[in-house]
């Protein structure tokens, strides 16, 4: 990954720390973007800090923008922009419920991919690689915002694979079972947290579907259950 410029969304907290780090050791110039991310939260050389929304396009493409021109092209985008919300049926979901796992979980990663592909189409080569989850393809009761959301997310990056399939851009999603993070441990104090997937395992999936072992990986859904298996 030597010199390759990532756009890393979500490049802060629990897995972006784990896949920002990846990269970053990887020779990667990292673009690290969330809300308020800092320059100081990676204080290395190749590391550029991006604060950005992107709730809508038009803070997407400027983000997209500001990347460009700043360090000259954008070779690789890793979406792990997302969250989490359940306990409730279909029946009794809520309006802001459903809109919030649909903005932060498909919409967010629909904007950011209309932004972030003019420019790997300039170049005639990218790499898009995206976090979904395992409820994507297993759904279970009482997730349903959640999993609908994170099943349509499937869909756009498998749609984006066979649309740019003879541009020279490879897209992929990685379908990982409940992650090893300090949040979920907080949420799940019971849970048996060896069966959770590391961090650092996904991260390193990243890494490969982006690098030169993923040359021939598009559309591709990609499960790591952990010992959930």
């Amino acid at each position: 990954m030597k010199d390759k410029v990532v756009l890393i969304t979500g490049a802060s907290g629990g897995l972006g720390n784990s896949v920002t780090e990846a990269f970053l050791n990887a020779g990667a110039i990292v673009a690290g973007t969330s809300r308020k991310i800092t320059q100081d939260e990676f204080k290395r050389p190749n590391f550029h800090a991006f604060p950005a929304d992107i709730s809508n396009l038009r803070s997407a493409k400027a983000l997209a923008d500001s990347v460009a021109q700043k360090l000259g092209r954008i070779d690789v985008l890793i979406h792990l922009v997302g969250a989490f919300a359940g306990g409730a049926s279909v029946a009794d979901t809520d309006d802001a419920s459903w809109s919030k796992m649909l903005d932060l979980n498909l919409n967010a990663a629909f904007h950011t991919l209309r932004a972030v592909l003019p420019y790997m189409h300039k170049a005639g080569s990218g790499r898009i690689v995206a976090i979904g989850s395992r409820v994507a393809v297993e759904p279970q009761p009482g997730v349903g915002a959640y999993e609908v959301s994170k099943a349509a997310l499937v869909s756009l990056i498998r749609a984006v694979a066979l649309e740019n399939k003879d541009a020279g851009i490879n897209a992929n999603i990685v379908l990982p079972d409940t992650m090893d993070t300090a949040v979920n441990r907080a949420a799940m104090p019971k849970a048996d947290f060896s069966k959770w997937v590391p961090t650092g395992n996904v991260a390193e999936l990243l890494l490969a579907l982006a690098g030169p072992a993923g040359a021939a990986v598009t559309g591709a859904v990609i499960p790591i259950y952990g010992r959930n298996a």
